[in-house]
């Protein structure tokens, strides 16, 4: 089931969103300050390829250079890779087989905020 609802997440927005990812990562890659957030949009970027079957969890030793990372993050690319996931789970959750999908947009976009600090499992 974990397959199925992958292979239709592709279609439902995580291709799309994916490729934000990446475009924010190589973007964000070309300093030496921004290397720390491309690597993260990169991790981010293949999450959201995958993501059914996989569990985000806050780190235990996540402390204030994480949250001074999610600050900038947040200025960076976080806030325009949130909205591309609201939009998503909007549009989605009009249509009864696109909420599962949904819910999933909207967890991303809290993740899409403040991604450091956190693990995918």
């Amino acid at each position: 089931m974990k397959t199925l609802g992958n292979i239709l997440w592709l279609i439902f927005g995580g291709i799309e969103t994916a490729v934000e990812y990446l475009v924010a990562g190589v973007a964000m890659m070309v300093t030496i300050i921004g290397i720390p957030f491309g690597l993260q949009a990169f991790k981010l970027g293949l999450f959201c390829l995958w993501p059914f079957g996989s569990t985000v969890v806050k780190k235990p030793t996540s402390g204030c250079l994480n949250t001074a990372m999610n600050i900038l993050w947040f200025f960076v690319g976080g806030l325009a890779i949130w909205f591309t996931h609201i939009i998503f789970g909007i549009v989605l959750y009009i249509t009864i087989i696109g909420i599962p999908f949904g819910k999933q947009h909207f967890k991303m976009a809290r993740l899409a905020l403040t991604p450091f600090g956190r693990e995918i499992l």
